[in-house]
């Protein structure tokens, strides 16, 4: 279950991947222009579409040193000026091959390169300088090609995020207020891979299963199975409601293939790995999920799958445990699965956690139907073991329902 600190954490990953957002690939180079010298050669060549960013700022502090914005009042006839209509001493540049008429720049300015032209900087005075000293000039070019490529993708990042954020806003107010559910009072459908609020147009995924009866010894080993996990202070939670048969090898490249990412362990890790995806540009979808217990013993793995940020408020997720016997030479893994919607309070301490589906089955049936697609899984089949698991309640307190059934999936 979340704590506040993991809802913060989601939100600064957020707020770090908006600014993360990166500048196009620049060329910078750094001038110092002075009043001895008021103009000089860039060495920059530029060509069309390229931008060019210049800002400048004195050197000195003094009360006559040249400033990029020019003096006030000006100290010079302005008619004798390069450019006129600037005030003296201020920064300009000239663009050889885009017209020979100087361009105020003054403390910062960004050229939009038109055609072939190549870079020269000054300042706006004509004899004998008006004022004294030099200014830190920094010219930065971005080259049209990555100027186009970077923009496009800064622009589809950002509306992705945008989105993304909105889901998970949605999803929330839907958990926590019972907002934004159809007029039958009940959730959209969901499919693998979709956020929770995404309505679908197109016809559910059918879940294929056998009718054909489980052998008869595994069947024993799933009646001997206990029907709920429980966290560490013993109480009882999640229903165990599904068995992947294959070894762990198998288990993992199905699920990889089916999208289901292996949550991280500790908040830690959580926060080292937001960060280093953020970096990367890439969406961060692996939060922790708490321990549970089965066989006297935490959760081998935890899968979860939902979009990057709304996964804050929503996520389809399971933990799986490898059962303490096998069956035919095969491994045995044992999964209890919920579809979190929202926050809550947890009723152990007041803390922050999530607020699970009380549908349990849907997820059931989801986790199958990621795996049906991957063609991965050979067979499935339900089985409703004895003294099945109808009506009960999480570890936090949250109520939930049930067919009873199991979803027995055989890998390839």
């Amino acid at each position: 279950m979340y704590r506040t600190s993991i809802v913060l954490l989601a939100l600064a990953t957020l707020a770090s991947q908006v600014a993360a957002q990166s500048s196009p690939a620049t060329n910078e180079i750094t001038i110092r222009l002075s009043s001895a010298k008021p103009s000089v050669d860039t060495g920059l060549d530029l060509h069309s579409g390229d931008l060019v960013k210049i800002t400048a700022s004195p050197a000195s502090p003094a009360s006559f040193a040249c400033n990029p914005a020019g003096l006030t009042p000006a100290s010079a006839a302005t008619d004798a000026l390069p450019l006129p209509a600037a005030p003296s001493g201020a920064l300009i540049a000239r663009l050889h091959g885009q017209g020979s008429t100087p361009v105020l720049i003054g403390s910062e300015h960004e050229l939009k390169i038109e055609e072939a032209s190549h870079l020269l900087l000054g300042m706006n005075f004509s004899g004998k300088p008006s004022c004294d000293g030099d200014m830190v000039v920094t010219v930065q070019k971005t080259p049209a090609d990555s100027a186009a490529k970077e923009t496009a993708q800064q622009v589809s990042r950002g509306q992705q995020l945008k989105t993304q954020l909105g889901t998970a806003a949605q999803v929330f107010m839907q958990g926590q207020f019972g907002l934004g559910k159809n007029e039958s009072g009940s959730s959209s459908a969901v499919t693998p891979g979709s956020s929770a609020t995404t309505r679908s147009t197109e016809p559910a995924t059918v879940l294929k299963t056998s009718d054909a009866p489980l052998d008869g010894d595994l069947r024993k080993k799933i009646d001997s199975l206990p029907r709920r996990v429980n966290d560490q202070f013993n109480n009882l939670g999640d229903m165990v409601n599904f068995v992947i048969v294959g070894s762990q090898k198998d288990v993992q490249a199905a699920l990889d293939a089916a999208t289901w990412h292996v949550a991280d362990t500790s908040n830690t890790m959580a926060a080292i790995n937001a960060a280093v995806q953020t970096y990367g540009s890439k969406d961060y979808l692996a939060m922790p999920m708490s321990t549970l217990f089965l066989f006297g013993r935490k959760q081998d793995f935890g899968y979860e799958m939902a979009e990057p940020i709304a996964m804050v408020a929503s996520r389809h997720h399971f933990r799986i445990w490898k059962a303490p016997f096998t069956w035919k030479d095969h491994e045995v893994w044992v999964g209890a699965g919920t579809h979190d919607i929202g926050f809550a309070k947890d009723r152990r301490n007041n803390n922050v956690t999530h607020k699970i589906d009380p549908a349990v089955d849907g997820e059931r049936d989801n986790i199958g139907i990621s795996l049906q697609k991957t063609k991965l899984a050979k067979s499935m089949a339900y089985y409703l073991p004895p003294n099945p698991v109808h009506d009960a309640k999480n570890a936090t307190g949250d109520g939930y329902r049930s067919d009873g059934r199991l979803l027995v999936v055989f890998l390839q």
